[in-house]
């Protein structure tokens, strides 16, 4: 029997344009393919709730479109120190092919296994699928990571392209050997009792399809409006690509590859809303080369400076009120109740809920991260603790630092007629709606105080 080669998925949970699959099948060996569940390699971070119901429903709908191709997904659960290699033994696979990831726990987790297995005699080869530019391959002038978005993305615009993405292979081949595997609900990723997976069954249908399906819809009805409507929670004119992108149903070089074809011959309006589109894929670009600079990003202050920030004592009502979208302040509530229903919320309404936390209830930013990571279905170790940084003023390219987000004005502006608020909290208005925590007012002027307290502490 051909010795096999080991596909390992990780957040690439996708057939098409994943060069670690297209590598696999030209290499000519039969494949197969596993997922590891890894919770317990050092220092890497356990998912959240709401993500971990969207891995069983991603895997669920990977391990379909395999079978449907005559390979079976083989599911694993342990260390990845532990698991891949034993793996290797048991099948007496020759070759493993993965793609890269960019956190530090995960990159340590891979070199070693890489050097181990090289060591042993087997194939190890590695493959950029997450990102448009690897992060060694932005930097300044002076060869080290950018800090600001503009000139950042500016540099990548001046880079050589994306490369195209790559085509679902035509055709795998199966090893026809046993190999034993875990069953999905063997490892309780949804919830049971009780169960509040509800909304986010309602709102989302995770998998490869789907993700494509959003995109083409996206680019074929929404992209005119987009750059006048994205700041605009009410109405729908946003990619909903966030978790799908977060799990690598598709690749950023899918949307990159059909929002650049969109924008060639548009209309102006279209034009405009690709470049934003195309833009907003940068900052996330940028959060993981931030993240691949600073590995810590969830846990310390970017900017060492802010680590004199004066956090009074952790007042938990506030933050349980923050938590479950009972402050008294309409967008803040509408925003914490749409992520609670649905695992996702608004850009816009983010940054509000996230200033509201950090600046107005003078709560730190860890708070806020851990709380977003255990309830977004689009939590990821780049995004989620670069944007808390961002609006906290701790992070990169957080100017001007003080910044504070006013909800009610944000309202006016963004929700001008309540639709959003009214959509998520339907007792508004009614004596049922609780009273403001706080005064706006007065803790805007509490949390400068603080920030100005932080800019004359000496360094």
């Amino acid at each position: 029997m051909t010795a096999p080669a080991i596909v390992w998925f990780r957040e690439d949970l996708r057939l098409d344009d994943n060069p670690a699959l297209s590598a696999a099948v030209e290499s000519g060996r039969p494949l197969i393919a596993v997922y590891l569940y890894d919770i317990e390699s050092p220092d890497v971070r356990p998912l959240g709730g709401a993500a971990r119901w969207w891995l069983h429903q991603s895997l669920t709908s990977l391990s379909a479109s395999l079978a449907d191709v005559g390979v079976d997904l083989v599911l694993r659960r342990g260390a990845a120190a532990d698991e891949i290699p034993r793996l290797v033994r048991e099948v007496g696979a020759d070759a493993i092919f993965w793609n890269r990831r960019y956190g530090a726990a995960e990159r340590a987790v891979d070199a070693e296994l890489k050097a181990r297995l090289r060591a042993d005699g087997r194939a190890v080869a590695s493959f950029a699928a997450a990102l448009l530019f690897e992060p060694w391959t932005i930097t300044t002038g002076s060869g080290t990571p950018y800090s600001v978005f503009t000139p950042f993305w500016r540099a990548c615009l001046a880079s050589p392209p994306p490369r195209a993405p790559l085509d679902e292979p035509e055709s795998l081949s199966g090893w026809t050997g046993s190999v034993p595997s875990d069953q999905l609900d063997d490892w309780a990723l949804e919830p049971t009792h009780p169960d509040w997976a509800r909304g986010l069954r309602e709102a989302w249908q995770p998998g490869e399809a789907s993700a494509h399906a959003l995109l083409h819809e996206f680019l074929g009805d929404k992209l005119a409006a987009y750059d006048d409507e994205r700041d605009l929670p009410a109405q729908a004119a946003t990619s909903g690509l966030s978790p799908h992108l977060r799990w690598g149903e598709i690749s950023p070089h899918w949307v990159w590859a059909e929002t650049d074809r969109a924008r060639r011959g548009a209309s102006a309006r279209e034009a405009a809303g690709a470049s934003r589109f195309l833009t907003e894929l940068g900052w996330r670009e940028f959060c993981y080369h931030v993240l691949f600079a600073s590995p810590d990003l969830a846990t310390r202050n970017w900017r060492p400076a802010f680590d004199a920030f004066p956090w009074p004592p952790l007042n938990e009502e506030a933050l349980a009120a923050w938590q479950h979208g009972r402050t008294g302040i309409p967008l803040v509530d509408a925003g914490m109740r749409e992520l609670w229903r649905t695992g996702t919320m608004h850009n816009r309404i983010r940054m509000v809920v996230a200033s509201f936390l950090t600046k107005n209830l003078l709560i730190d930013w860890r708070e806020g991260e851990q709380w977003f990571w255990d309830t977004l279905v689009d939590a990821d170790s780049a995004a989620n603790a670069f944007n808390w940084q961002w609006v906290a003023g701790s992070g990169a390219d957080a100017a001007p630092y003080f910044r504070v987000f006013n909800p009610e004005l944000q309202a006016k502006k963004f929700d001008p007629h309540g639709e959003y608020i009214r959509q998520n909290v339907p007792e508004w208005g009614t004596d049922a709606y609780p009273q403001p925590i706080v005064d706006l007012a007065e803790t805007r002027k509490a949390a400068l105080a603080a920030y100005d307290a932080l800019k004359r502490a000496p360094n």
